[in-house]
């Protein structure tokens, strides 16, 4: 599967449409820790250890980034002078976006404003919505990422 089909389902997992009750508005505001990423094609979508970070305000306003597992530093710490190999790989294995979005207690649709990819900006992000006690379940709806059809599913853990 290719970098970017794989960036544009985590981003869709990470979106889903919606209007909000107040109870489940209070229910998905905070901050998440990412646990795992798999896909319908890979278990291990984004390496066995990825790292996130998801929030959604009170306001309506949420942000998302995500790192795959086993990154690797830049050979230089000024990111201007390391190599186009080096850059071109650090893109391809993390991504952040942040918008608006809205949320109906099954599904969330984050309207994206600003993105580390910039064809997802002004796109709205759709995604199923489950909660397992302190977890958080997104899911894709069906995607072509690499060439496959596919879903996606990050697990979400609250912060305190």
């Amino acid at each position: 599967m290719n970098a970017i089909g794989t960036l544009a389902g985590v981003a869709t997992l990470l979106a889903i449409p919606g209007g909000g009750s107040a109870r489940s508005e209070r229910t998905l505001v905070g901050t998440w820790k990412l646990i795992s990423a798999s896909s319908s094609t890979d278990k291990a979508a984004f390496g066995q250890n990825p790292t996130g970070f998801l929030t959604y305000t009170p306001e309506g306003r949420m942000s998302a980034l995500v790192a795959y597992d086993g990154r690797q530093l830049l050979s230089d710490s000024d990111v201007s002078s390391a190599r186009a190999e080096e850059k071109a790989q650090a893109f391809s294995n993390f991504f952040a976006y942040a918008g608006r979005y809205t949320f109906t207690g099954h599904q969330v649709i984050h309207h994206v404003e600003i993105a580390s990819i910039k064809n997802w900006v002004n796109v709205d992000l759709t995604r199923d919505v489950r909660f397992d006690g302190n977890r958080l379940i997104l899911r894709t709806p069906p995607m072509t990422s690499g060439g496959v059809l596919q879903t996606f599913e990050l697990v979400w853990e609250r912060l305190k």
